[in-house]
């Protein structure tokens, strides 16, 4: 029976682990320049309804480091962009590749394309989820501060699908997140009513939510933003500047979170806005290697959604 990557909450306890485990086996083989490919004559269909530098090439360069091909299918390259519905290409798709990644705006879109595919659909951006990227988050973490277990998120901004994914990433990693976004821009509240009654070892939940990034940031051992200003929301610019004042990562959010906290970004960022230049660029940041994890995770993704 294939399998679907379309939410991380969709991952069980031990399939989530194991994904952090073949991730750390498959980039320490890429490090030591070793060949691996299990992928050998499978293709991935990649389709994309929106623009992407780190989804497009980490996928693309992640089924060749497999052995694996990429097909790289724009919205003028197919026929859903000229009325063509999301069953008919699924279907037709499944007949040509062993796999179909979907970057797109409706969740409701890359539901429907698992729902009538053959093959595996992977979830590589909705509106509503970033799954494939809190993967690549939580891998970074655990790598660099060495556990997951009873950290502390700290999320300041926008409660757009990264807050989302971050609060079902957070929960199924048995970490704590405190999410501070201003009034009228909380995450989804059917993810939060699903996650809230999840409490940690002490009784208390493991997802908060304030409007104060001071106080989501005290004791944090990560602190993540995002663009205040995602895709499809460029009219709100002026709108949404001034809703956000007040919710940028800079040094006084460091200062008061732990002394070894990481200050994580899923890029693209517009420095001086919702991170500062100095932040971005000092000690602290792991912006930069979780980019990187992109590859590696979804590497481990693919062996396990292709080649089982």
């Amino acid at each position: 029976m294939k399998k679907d990557f379309l939410t991380l909450g969709q991952l069980s306890e031990r399939e989530f682990w194991d994904l952090m485990d073949r991730t750390r086996t498959i980039k320490q083989r890429r490090q030591k320049g070793q060949v691996y490919q299990p992928l050998l004559g499978k293709t991935l269909a990649m389709v994309f309804e929106k623009s992407s530098t780190r989804t497009r090439v980490s996928f693309e360069a992640g089924m060749f480091q497999l052995g694996g091909h990429a097909l790289f299918l724009s919205p003028s390259d197919t026929q859903i962009s000229r009325g063509e519905e999301v069953r008919d290409t699924a279907r037709v798709l499944s007949r040509y590749v062993d796999a179909i990644m979907v970057r797109t705006f409706r969740q409701e879109t890359v539901e429907e394309m698992a729902r009538y595919a053959s093959v595996p659909v992977i979830n590589g951006l909705t509106d509503k989820f970033h799954p494939c990227q809190v993967l690549a988050d939580l891998f970074t973490i655990q790598e660099t501060l060495g556990a997951l277990k009873c950290l502390k998120i700290a999320y300041i901004g926008d409660g757009n699908n990264m807050a989302n994914t971050l609060i079902e990433g957070a929960v199924r990693a048995e970490m704590n997140i405190s999410l501070a976004c201003p009034k009228g821009f909380e995450p989804d509240k059917d993810v939060l009513a699903r996650h809230m009654d999840s409490t940690n070892r002490h009784g208390m939940s493991r997802v908060e939510l304030v409007t104060d990034p001071l106080e989501a940031a005290k004791g944090a051992n990560v602190i993540y933003t995002d663009v205040w200003v995602s895709m499809g929301q460029e009219g709100e610019n002026a709108e949404r500047a001034k809703a956000f004042k007040g919710y940028q990562v800079n040094q006084a959010l460091l200062d008061v979170a732990r002394p070894d906290a990481l200050v994580m970004h899923c890029l693209p960022a517009h420095r001086g806005e919702e991170i500062t230049d100095d932040v971005m660029e000092g000690s602290h940041s792991a912006v930069f290697d979780q980019a990187e994890n992109r590859l590696h995770v979804q590497k481990a993704l693919l062996e396990m959604l292709i080649a089982g």
